[in-house]
C-alpha cells in the first residue's frame, strides 16, 4: 500500500520573501547608558524547508541599543513574513540577528529560539553579535 503523505509537500517561499523593507527604527535618546531591551513572541513561525511542515518557536530578541531602538510595528511584520518561507530553524535565528544588527548597530545583541518538539526532540538556537566599536 502507497503512503500518500510520503508524497505530500506544501507549497514553500524563498529567503527573499522575507521583508527586510518593513523595518523601522525610532532613535534611542540614552547611548552612554546600559539598557537592556528583551522582546518576546511564542507566535514565531516558519517552514521546513523539505517538507513545508510548520517550526513554530517562542523568540527572544536582546539587544543593548546604541542610538536605535526598533520599531515594534515594524518588527512584528519583519516576522511574519518568515511565515512560509522554507528555512533551517539554525538559519532562520541567523538571519534575524544579521538583519537586525546591520539595522540598529546595537551594543550587543542576542537571539534566541525555543522551538516547539519535532520527532521528539526539543531544539534551542540561540546566536550573539558583539558590536566592534571602541
Amino acid at each position: 500500500m502507497e503512503n500518500k503523505y510520503l508524497k505530500k509537500r506544501f507549497d514553500v517561499l524563498t529567503e527573499d520573501n522575507i521583508d527586510l523593507d518593513i523595518l523601522e527604527t525610532i532613535a534611542f535618546n540614552y547611548p552612554a547608558s546600559d539598557t537592556s531591551v528583551t522582546i518576546r513572541t511564542k507566535e514565531f513561525t516558519s517552514v521546513c524547508p523539505w517538507t513545508g511542515l510548520p517550526d513554530t518557536a517562542e523568540l527572544l530578541i536582546t539587544y543593548s541599543p546604541f542610538k536605535k531602538l526598533v520599531e515594534m510595528k515594524s518588527l512584528k511584520y519583519y516576522l511574519l513574513s518568515f511565515r512560509n518561507v522554507g528555512i533551517l530553524q539554525e538559519h532562520a535565528v541567523n538571519r534575524i540577528i544579521n538583519d537586525l544588527s546591520k539595522l540598529l548597530k546595537p551594543k550587543s545583541m542576542e537571539v534566541e529560539a525555543r522551538f516547539e518538539s519535532r520527532g521528539g526532540l526539543d531544539t534551542v538556537v540561540r546566536t550573539a553579535y558583539k558590536s566592534k566599536r571602541k
